[in-house]
């Protein structure tokens, strides 16, 4: 329960923060965020459990990684992250999931996920901002990645990489769970201005 408690607060923290520093009120960022002025109110007061979905809605809006949001400051020059260390950050009802293993630093930062997907269970994603990439590799057995409409089956063993910035679905297929490595690479960030 601790846990639990330190890292809303951590999300508080920096939900407020990358506000700030985009200079966003509460009622713009509920606007191009959708999500509702009383629910980012209750977030930067670390009280409520916001879904995966608004959080990947909030990160796209103020142009951060969903980890930026999520993680502590740095602790040294080389993370190791094990994946059970990691809470998913998406369940699906028939036992998939999507834990976020880490996010590198940098003026174009790459999330790096893990999932597992159960055969016939699929999540839609909303697009991202423009210059979002991602890339899935299956490494065993099959999904279907459906972009725009149009379904590409991935097979173990097989990368495909697609523009974030359409309506996308990952679909598990085949008999037995599909787990993959999925890479979102962000745009570059804005320099800072001093």
């Amino acid at each position: 329960m601790a846990e639990a408690e330190e890292a809303l607060r951590t999300l508080a923290h920096n939900v407020r923060a990358a506000r700030r520093r985009a200079a966003l009120s509460l009622d713009e960022l509920g606007r191009r965020a959708k999500v509702s002025k009383g629910a980012l109110v209750g977030l930067e007061k670390a009280q409520g459990n916001p879904n995966f979905a608004t959080l990947v809605r909030l990160a796209d809006t103020l142009g951060v990684s969903v980890s930026a949001l999520l993680e502590g400051p740095a602790e040294g020059r080389v993370r190791v992250v094990t994946a059970d260390a990691v809470m998913p950050l998406w369940t699906g009802v028939r036992g998939s999931e999507a834990r976020l293993m880490l996010t590198t630093s940098g003026p174009a930062p790459v999330e790096v996920w893990r999932w597992r997907l159960e055969p016939g269970e699929e999540y839609p994603s909303h697009p991202h901002q423009a210059g979002v990439v991602e890339t899935v590799s299956v490494t065993s057995g099959r999904m279907t990645l459906v972009v725009d409409g149009v379904e590409h089956p991935v097979e173990t063993g097989q990368t495909a990489t697609f523009d974030g910035d359409a309506p996308h679905t990952y679909r598990g297929d085949g008999t037995e769970p599909c787990h993959l490595v999925m890479t979102v690479h962000l745009p570059p960030r804005p320099a800072s201005t001093a």
